[in-house]
């Protein structure tokens, strides 16, 4: 059994992640860090685990667990592992944005790699320290990487994403309170958000010379997922750029492409993302679909496990959508 364990779990993705760790055939949860909670159980955070654990927060940690992830706000994870040392031995998986670009991915001599395994799985197995991609930066890469792989990215790309309200994080805020978040959509930090640097470090790494990436982000209404679209021009037929995707995820077992349009409801609750391709005149349409706090975080973050301990790479991760 693999020892993990979990720094920051008090928030959405420590609970998604503990939710999964606790059905996961291969894996025990040595113990559950917060700062904020040590000494209440796990479930005075996550009610939903009522009857599934009596584990309780611990202001603790074990240095000698097998793995360790941070699910802590961006720029803690490096603060953190400045101030506690683990085995050599342990791995780590950070679901921060502290170490996702290349500037940022040697950190106390710690290498991290980037943990897209669609873009990176043999990387990502032969790795001790990986850093997980963001939940925007999941859905956009996704529904891009195969036309940059094959260099068809020259023109700009277009991509217009909106995100369920726990993308924000677990502390209420001004545009995350019911009151104002219901029965609202608006954009936040149109064409600069956080996550443009490691999507364009990946689209790079395949087409260096990829066309430039206008992303505008909208909060939406619900509280978990994201729904993608991407245009771009493309000279090819729509049936050779499903042909395109269909080669480049023959082997991605969590990235599913299909003829019917997709929704949200189809991939919440789930590890999954969805993928449609649509040709209009000259230009692309690519939409993809996933959930934020899964594929976008807890999940891939399993995912990376799985494959840098020689696991099946859906162990654990056979969850259903509820569609109604």
């Amino acid at each position: 059994m693999i020892k993990a364990g979990i720094i920051g779990g008090s928030g959405y993705t420590g609970g998604e992640l503990i939710r999964i760790l606790l059905n996961h055939p291969a894996v025990d949860i040595n113990f559950v860090y917060s700062t904020t909670r040590a000494g209440k159980k796990v479930t005075s955070a996550h009610p939903d685990l009522l009857g599934v654990t009596e584990l309780e927060f611990t202001g603790n940690v074990n240095p000698d667990v097998d793995l360790v992830f941070l699910c802590l706000g961006h720029g803690n994870s490096s603060k953190f592992l400045k101030a506690n040392t683990f085995s050599s031995k342990s791995k780590v998986i950070d679901l921060s944005n502290d170490f996702r670009l290349m500037n940022d991915a040697n950190f106390l001599g710690k290498q991290f790699v980037y943990g897209l395994p669609e873009l990176n799985k043999n990387k990502i197995i032969a790795s001790q320290f990986v850093a997980n991609p963001g939940c925007f930066a999941t859905a956009v890469q996704l529904a891009l990487l195969p036309l940059a792989s094959k260099g068809l990215l020259g023109n700009a790309v277009h991509v217009n994403a909106v995100t369920g309200s726990t993308g924000a994080g677990v502390s209420p805020t001004a545009t995350t309170h019911f009151s104002w978040r219901n029965n609202n959509v608006s954009w936040y930090k149109p064409f600069t958000h956080q996550h443009l640097g490691e999507i364009n470090e990946s689209l790079s790494s395949l087409q260096p010379d990829a066309g430039e990436l206008f992303f505008l982000p909208n909060r939406g209404n619900f509280t978990r997922g994201i729904l993608a679209t991407a245009y771009t021009q493309f000279k090819g037929s729509e049936s050779e750029a499903k042909q395109l995707y269909a080669s480049y995820y023959s082997d991605a077992l969590f990235t599913q492409l299909t003829d019917d349009p997709i929704h949200l409801k189809q991939v919440v609750n789930t590890n999954q993302c969805h993928i449609h391709i649509h040709k209009h005149k000259d230009t692309l349409l690519i939409t993809s679909a996933i959930d934020n706090l899964l594929k976008g975080a807890s999940g891939q973050a399993v995912q990376n496990m799985n494959l840098m301990f020689g696991l099946e790479e859906g162990d654990g991760l056979q969850l259903k959508a509820g569609v109604f």
